[in-house]
């Protein structure tokens, strides 16, 4: 069994659903360790578009990599995913952050995920679950990749809920 962390984000739509939903389709992937308290954060990239609400989950899984990324792929677009443009707005996003301690480097698959030392979305919820993880490439825990980000990046990212989000209403709006 291999541990993953996958982070998940949504700013389409009920967007807490989306993420509540996705959550319920891993665990058809595996085994659920831990999920992430809810964030509401800014667009990166492309601004002109809704903030996300983003979580990271822990998940335990027997599945090989290339069929995990087929599988979450498969779920996002069950979800209503659209690749239109590069970091579009999006019903459901769902990437691999980390697979144990592997390290790939693929044409469909990079683990651990490039970008993740240089994003609050990702490194506030993960750092809340496991602080501790180290990236099997720079050698830093979670909490010391989150340390190293400016004040204005970590403000970009709002708690909303914490991991009880799961399973209740957000903002009035059914999760059902």
């Amino acid at each position: 069994m291999a541990r993953v962390s996958l982070s998940l984000g949504s700013n389409l739509g009920n967007r807490a659903a989306r993420l509540r939903q996705a959550v319920g389709d891993l665990r058809r992937l595996g085994e659920i360790v831990r999920v992430s308290s809810l964030y509401e954060t800014v667009p990166v990239g492309y601004v002109d578009q809704p903030r996300f609400l983003n979580a990271v989950v822990l998940l335990e899984t027997d599945l090989q990599p290339n069929e995990l990324l087929t599988r979450t792929m498969a779920i996002e677009q069950s979800r209503g995913r659209q690749r239109s443009f590069a970091n579009a707005p999006r019903t459901l996003d769902i990437d691999i952050l980390f697979i144990d301690d592997l390290i790939i480097q693929s044409e469909a698959l990079t683990v651990p995920h490039p970008r993740l030392q240089d994003r609050a979305f990702v490194l506030v919820p993960l750092a809340e679950i496991t602080p501790n993880l180290r990236h099997p490439v720079l050698g830093e825990s979670a909490q010391d990749l989150l340390l190293k980000l400016t004040g204005e990046q970590r403000r970009e990212v709002r708690i909303l809920r914490g991991p009880e989000w799961i399973g209740e209403a957000i903002d009035g709006q059914s999760l059902e």
